[in-house]
């Protein structure tokens, strides 16, 4: 892709930028080299500003590994190795690396994210499409995905963890914000969040479930432990905990609230170690006595 001056003005650039461009740009003004040239000269923002406006290409950079400061790329990058970026690791369209993934600030895929290894990123870790990580992946600020999530080991995320479909760790599921999944939550451990959880079908792990908020799920939750929230306890059909269930002070446990009422005995279930203080909806059945 060529971009001429009348071209990268219509986008309306800053100032400084434009200046930049004009006394840069070669021949032809390739895009690829454009991206380089200002990743080269230290202005990484203007970079991923160029490649925001003008979208991905089709090209394939397939290295051995990258070991740089900051990398902006059209297209997709495909790494034998690991990447360890210093600042920015951003893709107009998939990465995909055969070790782990590391970037002091900000991890950026247009399309699908996956390593061999961890991915750990300083900032942001966003995808267009899945993310998968063999092993954890640690993130101190937000996760942004357009499909699923995947990690073999924990999820640690220091914001917000929003995806369009399910979020599943093979450990621990930690945010220090809410966590919206359009489909499933699943851990094999913990699930804690200091705000709401809210899946759009079931939530379920392997030991308990701790909310900051509001838990809620379009289909049913299940903890192998206990299921607590400081606020309300949402679900479309039943609830299952080895331990107890137990909402926020003044808040109810609602189940069932997808089902009929006259169906609650078979799709609507409550089960705990004792009664929910607080349920509003959902059949509760008193254990049999000996």
């Amino acid at each position: 892709m060529e971009l001429t001056k009348n071209f990268v003005k219509a986008k309306r650039p800053c100032a400084d930028g434009y200046r930049w461009f004009v006394r840069n740009r070669q021949d032809g003004s390739d895009y690829q080299h454009l991206l380089d040239a200002l990743v080269d000269d230290g202005r990484v923002d203007d970079a991923c500003w160029l490649l925001t406006q003008f979208g991905p290409t089709d090209a394939v950079l397939a290295v051995d590994s990258i070991d740089a400061d900051a990398v902006v790329f059209a297209g997709s990058l495909v790494v034998r190795g690991c990447i360890d970026v210093g600042t920015t690791l951003r893709a107009g369209g998939s990465i995909q690396a055969g070790g782990g993934i590391r970037a002091g600030r900000a991890i950026v895929a247009g399309d699908s994210l996956a390593a061999a290894g961890g991915i750990h990123s300083g900032g942001v870790l966003e995808a267009g499409g899945d993310i998968k990580a063999a092993w954890g992946i640690d993130v101190q600020d937000a996760i942004n995905g357009g499909g699923n999530l995947k990690a073999g080991w924990d999820v640690l995320c220091g914001g917000r963890i929003t995806l369009a479909g399910s979020a599943i760790a093979g450990q621990d599921l930690i945010g220090q914000a809410a966590i919206h999944c359009g489909k499933s939550i699943r851990a094999g451990g913990v699930i804690d969040a200091r705000h709401t959880v809210r899946a759009g079908h079931g939530i379920e792990c392997g030991a308990s479930i701790r909310c900051g908020m509001h838990l809620e799920a379009g289909w049913g939750i299940k903890a192998l432990e206990a299921i607590v929230a400081e606020c309300a306890i949402k679900a479309g059909e039943g609830l299952q905990a080895g331990d107890e269930i137990r909402a926020g002070v003044g808040y109810g446990v609602y189940a069932g609230l997808d089902v009929r009422v006259d169906a609650w005995p078979a799709s609507a279930k409550v089960l705990a170690a004792r009664k929910p203080e607080g349920l509003v909806s959902g059949w509760w059945e008193e254990p049999a006595m000996c």
